[in-house]
């Protein structure tokens, strides 16, 4: 007997996140060969201290990732986006270790962002976060440094990491509304539990700005490790129809 050809894509995710992996099952619904499965890492808090800081210390990743290796996924995304104000090089770092420790091929949240903003050429970005003000202002800085320049932003000083999942689809309506005012070429979705990637279809359509959330952004990025078309994915904004 054959076996039947799967895809199977292995997705790391904070401890306290309740929105990202509901949205990513459904987001690849319409690929009925692929699957997504999913490994913790202890997160809870979302703040620039020593503390908060050390939840994303590889070490415990890569004990996700390892045992996300048993279930012989394709690929290990980390649907994440603490590299926005870690630096980025922590998440180029963080693929190395992965796909070292696996074999396995690996890619973020926060690395397909910045690919996709590279290849659209976007260079006046809006981002749209939970977070603290000196997290938001790390991470705008951190895109600064590589060129891309803020225009516009929206936070709610939230530090609570499980506290995100409980924004509201009104509130993340009113903050890229807010952010869109200011014309940026693109809007920025940036956390993995925020659910914001129902609204991007709807979004795009009223403002005409494309939106990345985060949660597609690595989706995008793993279905392109496994080869396949991202024009498959439907409902789910500019990104998986255009950028290809």
């Amino acid at each position: 007997m054959n076996a039947v050809s799967r895809t199977l894509l292995g997705m790391l995710t904070p401890s306290s996140n309740t929105i990202l992996e509901p949205v990513t099952t459904r987001m690849i619904a319409d690929i009925h060969e692929a699957s997504v499965h999913f490994g913790r890492f202890k997160v809870t808090e979302i703040a620039l201290s020593e503390q908060a800081l050390a939840q994303f210390d590889p070490t415990e990743i890569l004990v996700g990732a390892e045992l996300l290796s048993h279930a012989r996924v394709q690929c290990i995304g980390w649907s994440g986006t603490a590299a926005g104000w870690r630096g980025f090089e922590a998440d180029i770092d963080l693929c190395e270790k992965i796909t070292a420790h696996t074999a396995i091929p690996a890619c973020t949240s926060v690395l397909a962002l910045n690919e996709i903003l590279i290849r659209t050429d976007v260079q006046r970005l809006a981002i749209v976060s939970p977070y603290t003000e000196d997290v938001q202002q790390k991470i705008i800085a951190n895109y600064d440094a590589i060129g891309i320049q803020s225009a516009g932003e929206a936070h709610l000083g939230i530090r609570d990491n499980f506290s995100f999942s409980e924004v509201t689809a009104d509130q993340l309506r009113a903050m890229c509304r807010k952010v869109a005012e200011s014309r940026p070429e693109a809007i920025a979705i940036y956390c993995t539990n925020l659910a914001g990637a129902p609204l991007v279809e709807e979004l795009e359509a009223e403002l005409g700005i494309p939106i990345y959330d985060t949660i597609a952004t690595v989706t995008w990025k793993a279905l392109k490790l496994c080869h396949i078309d991202t024009r498959r994915i439907h409902g789910w904004g500019s990104l998986f129809r255009e950028v290809v």
